[in-house]
């Protein structure tokens, strides 16, 4: 497995929707090996392929942190069915180091998805696993979470990745 280097904003791969999915194969399993151990050592809930630049459908999850195997899922062309409720709370990316912001997102979400394999799922939950399950399919979306901010909060943020980019430390 080989670490995988994650693009910051405002990389345009990041703008961008991801291409479906087509070939289940061994440079896919590959590519997802590598997507958890990058996400893992960031260390992240969360990556899409787009945000290790590879305009790609698909994304890795893991929302107990590594801590459960069963908490491992692949969603691969992932595509939100369902969502009601809301919750707001903090949210980060790794494609925007030490932003932390509330975003506002459904509270329950049903994605349908391909797996490694190329076999269909649904995956329903809430909390932070339709937190993630969102952001991430946004992401597959060419949308980030800036997109999701008030346009106040949404300034403050770009004013501190500026002053970061400044700085070298972005």
């Amino acid at each position: 497995m080989a670490l995988m280097e994650v693009v910051t904003w405002p990389n345009p791969v990041l703008d961008n929707p991801g291409e479906p999915v087509t070939e289940f194969d061994a440079g896919l399993k590959k590519l997802v090996n590598d997507m958890f151990e990058t996400m893992y050592a960031a260390p992240g809930v969360g990556l899409a392929a787009v945000q290790v630049g590879v305009s790609k459908r698909l994304f890795v999850m893991d929302c107990s942190g590594g801590k459960d195997p069963d908490q491992r899922v692949v969603m691969i062309n992932p595509e939100v069915i369902h969502v009601e409720g809301e919750q707001n709370g903090e949210e980060g990316c790794l494609s925007f180091p030490g932003i932390f912001t509330p975003v506002e997102r459904s509270l329950r979400a049903v994605v349908r998805a391909h797996d490694i394999n190329g076999n269909e799922f649904e995956l329903d939950d809430t909390e932070l696993t339709a937190r993630c399950m969102l952001h991430e399919t946004d992401h597959c979306d060419g949308i980030v979470f800036l997109d999701k901010m008030s346009s106040l909060k949404r300034e403050l943020v770009k004013r501190k990745i500026k002053k970061l980019q400044k700085a070298g430390k972005w």
